[in-house]
């Protein structure tokens, strides 16, 4: 897998947002054109991305503000963490309490509660810009 693309209507939060979360900006870019038109299957296409890439190079995101045609809400805003489709990305952390009172810092909010599996894993669900679900993971221990 290349990357995983998330439609957002803030570029700079959602930077500064997974900024936070150790990943790097790897390149920003302004697409639009013929190629993009067809690729996407849109008319017009002007957008800006941002490439963020993970500290140890293997995963990125690519976050995009569409300036035409622009972003639609496909069903309910914020919509439940059950709802069918791509609805998250997970980190792993080494501080869950430290990682979600700096990513508070950049408007994130709990969806639950900080819950733990076992004695394996602290785990919740916080919602960032965009209305983006990220889920973050700590290791407290093994598997069994």
């Amino acid at each position: 897998m290349d990357n995983v693309g998330i439609v957002v209507d803030d570029l700079e939060a959602a930077v500064a947002f997974f900024t936070e979360l150790g990943m790097e900006l790897e390149g920003e870019a302004q697409i639009d054109g013929t190629v993009a038109d067809r690729m996407l299957g849109l008319d017009g296409v002007r957008s800006a991305i941002a490439m963020m890439r993970t500290p140890d190079g293997h995963g990125k995101l690519e976050l995009t503000k569409f300036h035409a045609p622009a972003a639609v809400t496909a069903g309910p805003l914020n919509p439940p963490p059950n709802t069918l489709g791509l609805h998250r990305v997970m980190f792993a952390v080494d501080d869950i309490d430290d990682t979600i009172a700096r990513l508070r810092r950049h408007g994130a909010e709990l969806l639950g509660e900080v819950a733990q599996y076992e004695d394996v894993y602290r785990l919740c669900n916080l919602r960032g810009p965009s209305g983006i679900i990220v889920a973050l993971a700590e290791r407290i221990g093994r598997a069994h």
